[in-house]
């Protein structure tokens, strides 16, 4: 006979109440936010709808969502003048646009963040808005000036709502190991940098990083994504909970890494609701993907690695202090993210996080995190150290990759 204690519903109403337990805590710990910022109107729409209308000296202009080996063979036959021309009045599309030649997508988007920039900029004097408003678009208007920075190579931009945004750290078009950093909650163009606590933003998390690399392997052609180019959830609707903005997310992940030049090796460094985006997406991943990484992890969407159904090596880690671990891992009827990526049942490759502190210290210099994420991203695997103390996490990798 069945106890009341292990009944099937009783246990349903508790995995229930675990969840909103976990509603509880997300409110309380940084996972939510108010994103002010409503944008009149939606200038990548308005671009994209004027794409699918236009052409180029007689041709039309191919379908903007083709895969990105479609799109570069159709930027192939262009001459350098009709590139520009498309540069110039597409931005926001070229600027997007996996497959596109890597300098002409950075010179769309300098286009386009100048666009905005002038835009936001007459936002600061609009009677119409609140002060609340108009410091906004004063924030937004600084924000980009330093997007458009010197130097700087901006993957991606889209302005719109609280603002996609992607930047390469090395150059990208003749790297042979590519670390893509997809960050997780709350993740907008305002905190895509940060003066203060500047590692625990993608931009400071992507500068630790290629920096880290640079350091593991000085001669290894490597290059770092910071990529902000999906929105992230910040609230506890139920589309985070369920994990519509994962989904999406990895839609565009998955496009990413297609329209990646050359023949490089591409590992994914999953934080928080970014490991969520990755497991989802792991399924679709190209070979080419060699690593997942999932840290600070609330759940891949899975029970186990196997269930990734990925070629690539899954690595986690998770430091002692990260409050995530707090948060119930289980999921119900579609709710919540599944198992603890770090639990010996899950069988990730479980790397040591030591020295780094709470749930976004990751990438701080000295941690041996970062020291990790480094020898994985330049395919230096004999040298990672395991959070067991030995070289379980290594087992079945014959020697080093390194390039």
């Amino acid at each position: 006979m069945t106890s009341f204690d292990s009944s099937p519903t009783l246990n349903a109403w508790r995995a229930l109440l675990a969840l909103a337990v976990v509603f509880v805590m997300l409110a309380t710990t940084g996972w939510t936010a108010v994103r002010h910022h409503k944008s009149d109107a939606d200038p990548r729409a308005a671009s994209l709808a004027s794409w699918a209308r236009g052409g180029i000296d007689g041709r039309e202009l191919p379908d903007a969502g083709l895969a990105p080996a479609s799109l570069a063979r159709f930027f192939a036959t262009l001459s350098a003048s009709q590139r520009e021309h498309l540069v110039d009045r597409y931005p926001l599309v070229v600027g997007n646009m996996n497959g596109a030649p890597l300098t002409l997508r950075y010179r769309a988007n300098h286009r386009a963040l100048a666009q905005a920039s002038t835009a936001e900029r007459s936002r600061t004097h609009d009677p119409k808005l609140s002060a609340v408003g108009r410091q906004t678009a004063d924030r937004r208007w600084h924000r980009f000036g330093s997007l458009m920075g010197h130097g700087r190579q901006i993957l991606a931009f889209d302005p719109a709502g609280s603002g996609r945004v992607a930047e390469v750290f090395g150059d990208l078009g003749r790297a042979k190991r590519v670390s893509v950093v997809v960050p997780g909650v709350d993740t907008t163009a305002m905190n895509f940098e940060r003066t203060e606590r500047k590692y625990t933003a993608p931009v400071g998390m992507a500068t630790s990083l290629y920096a880290a690399e640079r350091a593991a392997s000085p001669g290894a052609r490597t290059a770092v994504i910071a990529w902000a180019d999906y929105t992230a959830p910040s609230g506890l609707g139920m589309d985070a909970v369920i994990g519509k903005p994962a989904m999406d997310g990895s839609q565009r992940l998955n496009s990413l890494v297609a329209g990646l030049p050359g023949g490089s090796k591409v590992s994914l460094f999953c934080h928080s609701y970014g490991s969520v985006v990755c497991g989802v997406a792991a399924p679709s991943l190209p070979p080419r993907v060699a690593d997942i990484v999932a840290f600070g992890s609330p759940g891949m969407r899975v029970e186990n690695a196997k269930q990734l159904k990925t070629g690539a090596r899954v690595w986690a880690t998770r430091d002692g202090d990260d409050w995530i671990q707090d948060v119930p891992y289980l999921e119900v009827g579609g709710l919540g993210h599944g198992a603890d990526p770090v639990s010996p049942e899950f069988g990730a490759r479980v790397v040591s996080a030591a020295g780094a502190v709470g749930h976004t210290g990751y990438f701080a210099p000295g941690t041996e995190s970062l020291n990790n994420f480094a020898e994985i991203g330049v395919g230096s695997y004999r040298t990672v150290n395991c959070a067991s103390g030995d070289g379980a996490c290594r087992s079945g990798i014959s020697g080093a990759e390194e390039v």
